[in-house]
């Protein structure tokens, strides 16, 4: 009896011979099983008509080949499961850093009063946060009154200087402001980043009060 080794997909695989059954609760055919079901061949072969050697070679051959390829994948698996780790304690490094979202623009939509954070790296004793239209005029500026270096917290109206509404868009943040000696610059989208937390595999960055997708950290630096 000579057979060609194929691929089985179905639901129960139960090849019988004599009194034994082989079966496949699992429905695929891995290199054990090809194995059974060779010897179980030569078991049972006709003894007036055995499996010639060239056939064995070649079962045993895709054997070989079906063995390689499971080793294979499974090195991958490994490389995998390696390279996220590592990818994990990378993104783990960050904490401590600075965090830059790429931008200091927020956007103002009909009836919408905005919530922003800045980060300010020192003390605060006098300053004033602007709110800069995309042609670069200032259309809203607040003061700041004295309080210690952190993440602040602003809710913007939608208002001017005037108190009149603005146009829907985007808008740029900025601050100015000084600790009482020395004068400094921040502005809105950059952050210490505290914490990560991985939610379903993926990184989430704690920047200021909210956290941030990786992919949504355009650069992280001292």
């Amino acid at each position: 009896m000579a057979t060609d080794f194929e691929a089985v997909s179905s639901a129960t695989y139960t090849p019988t011979y004599g009194n034994d059954t082989v079966e496949n609760p699992d429905s695929v055919l891995g290199k054990d099983d090809f194995m059974k079901l060779l010897l179980t061949e030569l078991q049972y072969q006709d003894p007036t008509d055995p499996m010639d050697s060239d056939k064995i070679l070649e079962q045993t051959s895709e054997l070989a080949t079906l063995e390689s390829a499971d080793n294979t994948n499974k090195a991958m698996e490994k490389l995998i499961d390696q390279l996220s780790s590592s990818s994990d304690l990378s993104t783990i490094s960050a904490i401590g850093k600075m965090g830059s979202l790429g931008t200091d623009s927020i956007t103002l939509a009909e009836g919408d009063n905005p919530s922003f954070e800045i980060y300010f790296n020192h003390d605060i004793q006098s300053g004033s946060v602007n709110i800069t239209d995309v042609q670069g005029n200032i259309v809203k500026t607040v003061d700041l009154s004295p309080q210690e270096a952190g993440v602040q917290a602003f809710q913007w109206d939608g208002t001017d200087n005037s108190g009149n509404q603005v146009a829907e868009g985007s808008y740029s943040i900025t601050a100015d402001y000084s600790d009482g000696t020395d004068s400094y610059m921040t502005a809105y989208g950059v952050y210490p980043i505290e914490s990560v937390r991985f939610d379903s595999g993926k990184a989430l960055l704690k920047m200021g009060s909210n956290y941030y997708p990786l992919d949504s950290v355009k650069e992280i630096y001292q």
